[in-house]
């Protein structure tokens, strides 16, 4: 019994070269689909060439991984034991890189267990939904920033309001003795239709007399937008 766990233990795992060729093969042509996938539904300054080369590359070590672990109990355990030790710190910019990371690990235990038809398929599906629904964005936010004295207070929340028709959402107001900051939340397809305007929001909240500063910020849930 304790020679034939032994030759159990030892032998469960061998597979031959072509096996493993194959099998890497496979996981590389994946890789290449989700490195195409990434280019496409990444555009600008979120874009990341380093990122999207270590996709293509987490797929094939992931399938070498499953190759190396095979049926072996005892390497499983021990591969098990010596990942736990890693910590990823990796900053995540978008959230889809998240789906991105998934899809190669998992594309890497299909290859890398011979489950090519499961690879293929689930990679197949993915790229499409990746590819139709890549290009969506977070709407832009756009915060108005307004400081002046406490005596434009009433007049300043008066205009901004009366000019976007209630759709400028007060987020914050800090104030002083002496100054007043308002901090507002207007859609972009407001602060566009405001440009078309006769007179600008600009102008008219100077004109109210005691601005300190006014102040456009756009923004968005993106790290590096």
């Amino acid at each position: 019994m304790k020679q034939y766990l032994m030759e159990l233990f030892a032998d469960a795992g061998y597979l031959a070269p072509d096996v493993i060729v194959t099998r890497l093969g496979v996981s590389a042509v994946i890789a290449c689909c989700i490195y195409l996938s990434y280019r496409l539904s990444h555009v600008g300054t979120i874009y990341s060439r380093k990122f999207n080369v270590t996709l293509a590359a987490l797929t094939v070590i992931t399938t070498t991984v499953m190759i190396v672990i095979g049926n072996n109990i005892a390497l499983s355990l021990g591969m098990v034991g010596a990942l736990s030790i890693v910590r990823f710190r990796t900053a995540i910019k978008d959230s889809r890189d998240t789906a991105y990371i998934f899809w190669a690990i998992v594309t890497g235990i299909c290859c890398g267990a011979g489950d090519f038809w499961v690879a293929g398929i689930g990679s197949a599906f993915t790229f499409a939904v990746f590819l139709a629904l890549g290009y969506v964005r977070n709407d832009n936010r756009v915060l108005l920033i307004i400081r002046a004295g406490r005596v434009s207070e009433s007049r300043i929340e008066a205009v901004v309001f009366q000019r976007f028709a209630r759709k400028a959402v007060l987020r914050a107001k800090n104030t002083t003795e002496e100054s007043v900051e308002f901090i507002f939340e207007l859609g972009r397809k407001l602060i566009e239709k405001d440009r078309k305007a006769a007179k600008s929001l600009t102008d008219e909240i100077y004109a109210l007399g005691g601005v300190e500063y006014f102040n456009i910020v756009m923004q968005n849930d993106d790290i590096s937008s």
